[in-house]
């Protein structure tokens, strides 16, 4: 079987592998490594690329370390401002980061309540920047997702050396909730590096879109904490118009992690892209994909929210692009035939389809994903005409 991992050995008629991860169940290096087995014992014969990928958010660093990328791991302070440990992938001076590494929901003890909503930070993730950099990365791709703030990136922006100080000058609190008492901001001595944002999130910072109305709640605020992080992105976003002349609070990405969008844009003048695009980029993809005969994608569940920029799409969209079959697995799948189709899925497999409860689904994810891929070879790869043996 050929990796990816191991450089250009494929031939001609190859599978690629790029699943997504089944989210409670599987990682995508171990979704990838189960179809491969089921491939295997129906056809041995045919090369096989495993590419797992992610969309930017949980599990990015993952996958590009798969793909090549070395991890580094350092201790940072996360969204309580408790020490954790966290990891970037670094390659050709690029570095990948996932915020939720550093700054994740998951990260908080116990239930989210309005304390932590009003307090999450996101220093650790503009801690992971400056290693990363320290490390020799010239350019950052940060994936935002999962976040525990809603601090406007304010924290991260604390780390890479920006100072936000209250009328007597004293650095503000960690977290929203002290925004309101910003009254300047001092960026001279700001670590500058470029950045681009991976997500999906298209939210502005404001309004009812916004940031803090969207996502607040999920991370414990009450409906007043709520108004409270509003008004106080709001009040952040009229300093930084008047200290820095730059108002991007409606742009697309704004309010994605808590506003660390909108401090990227604001601060790092990055660029927002979708996530899955570049993770496929990043993968060499395009590259990866040219001359395959299939390509099998998919993630834990197939539904609505797939069909919005995630990573099964996005994979089927560049593969369809090269000219190769595109098929889905998943954990449970809700889309038509014409929906998939339209996403340039040709056929999507289901663990419920072989298994009707859902427990077993998630407990025997993997023995169920190998007979699954036994039944994809046997379906769309029984044509040895275009196929060539990898005999080495």
């Amino acid at each position: 079987m050929t990796s990816v991992a191991a450089g250009k050995q494929w031939r001609a008629g190859h599978c690629v592998l790029a699943p997504d991860k089944f989210k409670g169940s599987l990682t995508a290096a171990r979704v990838a490594a189960h179809l491969a087995a089921g491939l295997r014992q129906q056809r041995p014969d045919v090369p096989v690329v495993i590419m797992p990928v992610a969309d930017g958010g949980d599990g990015t660093v993952d996958a590009v370390v798969e793909s090549g990328f070395a991890r580094l791991s350092t201790t940072v302070r996360g969204p309580g401002r408790a020490r954790v440990v966290a990891s970037f992938a670094i390659r050709d001076h690029t570095a990948v980061i996932e915020l939720a590494q550093a700054s994740g929901l998951h990260l908080n003890p116990g239930k989210p309540d309005a304390t932590m909503a009003l307090t999450a930070s996101s220093i650790g993730t503009g801690e992971l920047i400056k290693t990363a950099v320290e490390r020799g990365a010239r350019r950052v791709v940060l994936g935002l997702g999962g976040s525990a703030c809603t601090d406007g990136g304010t924290g991260m922006l604390t780390a890479l050396g920006v100072r936000f100080l209250d009328e007597h000058g004293h650095q503000l609190p960690p977290g929203g909730g002290s925004l309101r008492k910003l009254a300047r901001i001092d960026a001279s001595a700001m670590i500058r590096v470029p950045v681009t944002v991976a997500s999906d999130v298209d939210n502005p910072l404001l309004g009812v879109r916004g940031a803090a109305n969207v996502y607040a709640r999920q991370k414990g605020a009450r409906t007043a904490d709520v108004d409270e992080l509003e008004r106080g992105l709001a009040h952040f976003a009229s300093i930084v118009r008047r200290d820095l002349h730059v108002d991007v609070v409606d742009r697309p990405g704004a309010g994605a992690a808590g506003g660390v969008g909108y401090a990227a844009l604001a601060f790092l003048d990055a660029q927002v892209r979708p996530g899955i695009e570049l993770v496929l980029e990043q993968l060499g993809f395009a590259e990866q994909v040219a001359g395959a005969r299939l390509v099998i994608t998919g993630e834990g569940c197939l539904d609505r929210q797939t069909l919005h920029g995630k990573a099964p799409v996005g994979v089927a969209r560049a593969a369809a692009a090269a000219g190769a079959a595109v098929v889905a697995v998943a954990g449970q799948c809700s889309l038509s035939d014409q929906q998939l189709r339209r996403a340039h899925i040709e056929q999507a497999y289901a663990l419920t389809d072989i298994e009707p409860d859902p427990q077993i689904c998630m407990t025997e994810a993997g023995p169920l994903l190998e007979q699954v891929a036994r039944d994809i070879a046997q379906n769309w790869l029984a044509d040895k005409r275009h196929l060539v043996t990898d005999n080495r």
